[in-house]
């Protein structure tokens, strides 16, 4: 009786169709085992054994096993990914970030076939930030082991912007919301109305003129003396007010966070 013999191709492309050859006479089972998947067929020795299209689909490494009632033959084989991208995945963070960060921007993505393995070969690849109706800024990258990644610098003007990643035809978008930075200066004015001391700050800008959003505190002191009274008032239209008694010889100043504003000294004039 003719050995038993099984064929099989060293490399199969994910999804492709492909055959395994078999020698020898009788009945056996073809078992195909490997990562995610294990394939069966029934068989006379002899015959060639065709896989259809989309039947073996998951990348790694496989063995068959030609199984007959006395006896059995393997043989390897790696099924590859396939070499078109399919799909990416696209983390891009932080999702909210103040404008103005060096590097504050990060992207990374990973590049699959149709089936969803990992594309492990080279290609490459944009990243791509643009703000509306401002400029794009590109980074071209190479993929590595299936990822590429990049950093971006915040815009200096406030709004949402589109992150884009891209291979070939593929490409998956993420939207970034840049805010207003911290104040970069206070900026007060006084004047009396009656008894009392009408105080209030010029619009509050980031260091790269954006307006600080509405709701932000601004501590207003009063110091005379030895005593000091604070008062935190939000932000409404870019602007905080408030009305505090008018001592005479009391100092006034106001603050955001780690950003003082200017002194006044009231004298009590007008």
């Amino acid at each position: 009786m003719p050995a038993q013999e099984i064929q099989v191709p060293s490399t199969v492309t994910a999804g492709s169709a492909f055959a395994v050859t078999t020698t020898g006479s009788g009945k056996a089972v073809l078992y195909i085992v490997g990562p995610g998947q294990a394939l069966r067929r029934d068989l006379q020795l002899g015959e060639r054994v065709s896989f259809a299209t989309g039947e073996l689909y998951s990348a790694g490494h496989y063995t068959a096993v030609l199984a007959t009632e006395s006896s059995s033959k393997n043989a390897e084989f790696d099924v590859l990914p396939a070499a078109q991208p399919g799909s990416l995945g696209f983390l891009a963070r932080p999702s909210r970030l103040p404008v103005n960060v060096a590097n504050g921007i990060s992207g990374s993505m990973y590049v699959f076939d149709s089936y969803h393995n990992l594309i492990t070969t080279p290609m490459p690849a944009t990243l791509e930030l643009s703000i509306a109706g401002g400029a794009t800024l590109t980074r071209t990258v190479t993929t590595r082991n299936g990822l590429a990644w990049a950093t971006m610098n915040s815009a200096t003007k406030e709004g949402s912007a589109r992150f884009t990643a891209r291979v070939g035809d593929i490409s998956s978008t993420r939207i970034i919301n840049q805010v207003p930075g911290e104040p970069c200066s206070i900026s007060i004015s006084a004047r009396p109305n009656g008894s009392k001391l009408e105080v209030q700050t010029a619009p509050v800008r980031d260091c790269s003129g954006n307006m600080i959003p509405d709701g932000t505190i601004i501590t207003f002191i009063e110091t005379l003396g030895n005593a000091q009274s604070t008062v935190d008032v939000p932000l409404k239209k870019g602007i905080a007010s408030v009305v505090m008694p008018a001592n005479k010889g009391s100092k006034i100043s106001a603050a955001s966070g780690a950003v003082a504003g200017n002194e006044i000294h009231w004298d009590g004039g007008r």
